[in-house]
């Protein structure tokens, strides 16, 4: 896909989608670390559903680590995938307390040290925790609209992310996860995709290849 197109999307879903930002509810950057962990292979609406008690019930990042791993699973259980979820959020929250001093890291080679955490949740919480800007989060929307739209020919999320990397400027390359999730969610639905209420399917390879 030429620059000037990529361009022109980035530019039309910033202007329908910009101002939406991350789903997932949080009031501090543990708490961003612990929703995004667990909305792997969950919906951001239901994660802000199992926290709206979680981070109710453990408050401090002390409160996590010493949490009984039975009890968690069962707060976390409807998350999907709980079980490694739950030994996972309980083995961050001990390496944060004793090698990061109870600070979240703020580099991504270290964030990737932590259980649970892969560049897509470390990504995140640079971004919206922190404002750091170290690449783009790619979760299994991005992945299915950029090979859709013709961003990326790839499906390793890492591959991807160095793809989008090239193409996108950097500035917008927080929010480019934000608004291609929502477009995804409200419009490229998987099963049903509205093609034809879609604002940029003029630029979308899947969609010129319907017509064609």
């Amino acid at each position: 896909m030429k620059q000037e197109q990529v361009n022109k999307i980035v530019k039309i879903l910033n202007k329908e989608y910009g101002d939406v930002g991350i789903a997932l509810n949080f009031s501090n950057v543990f708490e961003l670390m612990v929703a995004t962990i667990l909305s792997a292979q969950c919906t951001d609406k239901r994660v802000n559903i199992v926290t709206s008690s979680l981070f109710k019930k453990y408050k401090t990042i002390q409160d996590y680590a010493k949490a009984d791993l039975k009890e968690f699973e069962q707060d976390i259980k409807s998350t999907g995938f709980y079980r490694n979820k739950a030994k996972n959020i309980i083995e961050t929250a001990n390496i944060v307390l004793n090698k990061f001093n109870g600070v979240v890291p703020k580099t991504m080679e270290e964030l990737i040290t932590l259980k649970g955490v892969a560049r897509k949740t470390a990504n995140i919480v640079l971004g919206s925790g922190y404002g750091i800007t170290a690449g783009i989060a790619v979760d299994t929307h991005v992945i299915r609209l950029t090979n859709l739209i013709g961003l990326s020919k790839n499906s390793d999320p890492k591959k991807i992310e160095q793809d989008l990397m090239k193409i996108i400027p950097k500035k917008n390359w927080e929010n480019i996860s934000f608004v291609i999730q929502t477009l995804g969610r409200r419009v490229c639905i998987a099963r049903r995709p509205k093609c034809y209420i879609c604002p940029i399917n003029k630029l979308c390879n899947h969609y010129k290849s319907k017509k064609n």
